[in-house]
């Protein structure tokens, strides 16, 4: 069993589930993670057992500590698999809450020929332990200069009430729908996702301090994230060639 200091600001080469069984109980703040979901990524020949790593992210974890998952569906013969919707509600029959549903929203998707819309968003699942113990929410810029004064809700029996929604703040609370870029700067991986996704979530959901782990870290966009926000980080990473990236870019400057 490795102490809380083996574990820290290492990458370690090898199955997430075996190496994970190793880690202390309750030892993490956030995961931030993109699974090798279905099919539409192959992954050097290795298998992903979705079970027995949900089991070990739920005992590693601290309470009140998060994990993002960020997941998409294969579409087989005309339907979509639904294993992003199967895998949240996993999580919840083995004690997490699904604190939100987020959206990850490719600004520029890869267009296709079928018959149907173009396939541009992901799903960013937020299960928490218990009640999240961080949350410093992403503020944006009012697109409007004024505020309305009033504002209407709906009451469950459908009655409408006005609200009082004066304010004089020039910024607001982000959405739960993030437009990125999913342009890749590393092209030896098949399946990144932002910078600033990872390091949006790092910022949201972390203090300065906290351990950030990724036990499918790819090509490690969630330590690099976590390094550069004063953040301790861990990550596992089953194929040799993708540690090796991973390793050049922490030790890169940028």
């Amino acid at each position: 069993m490795f102490t809380i200091d083996q574990i820290t600001n290492k990458l370690f080469c090898g199955d997430c589930i075996e190496v994970m069984k190793q880690f202390p109980d309750n030892c993490i703040d956030l995961v931030i993670t993109s699974p090798p979901y279905d099919n539409l990524r192959t992954y050097k020949g290795y298998t992903f057992n979705f079970e027995c790593i949900a089991k070990q992210l739920f005992r590693v974890i601290k309470q009140g500590g998060i994990v993002v998952w960020v997941v998409g569906d294969q579409t087989i013969n005309g339907s979509e698999s639904g294993t992003s919707f199967k895998q949240a509600l996993y999580f919840k029959d083995i004690g997490f809450n699904l604190h939100d549903t987020m959206i990850y929203r490719k600004t520029n998707p890869t267009p296709y020929h079928h018959n149907r819309y173009n396939p541009a968003f992901e799903f960013m699942f937020i299960l928490s332990k218990g009640k999240p113990k961080t949350f410093n929410g992403i503020r944006i810029a009012r697109k409007t200069k004024g505020v309305a004064k009033t504002r209407t809700f709906r009451y469950p029996n459908g009655e409408l009430k006005l609200a009082n929604t004066m304010s004089d703040t020039t910024d607001k609370l982000a959405d739960n729908v993030w437009d990125l870029s999913c342009n890749s700067p590393i092209k030896e991986h098949p399946a990144t996702f932002p910078k600033k996704l990872a390091e949006d979530h790092i910022l949201s959901w972390s203090n300065e301090g906290d351990t950030i782990l990724d036990p499918m870290a790819g090509s490690g966009t969630t330590l690099k994230m976590a390094k550069l926000n004063n953040r301790k980080w861990c990550g596992i990473e089953i194929s040799p060639e993708y540690c090796e990236i991973i390793k050049q870019r922490l030790q890169a400057k940028i």
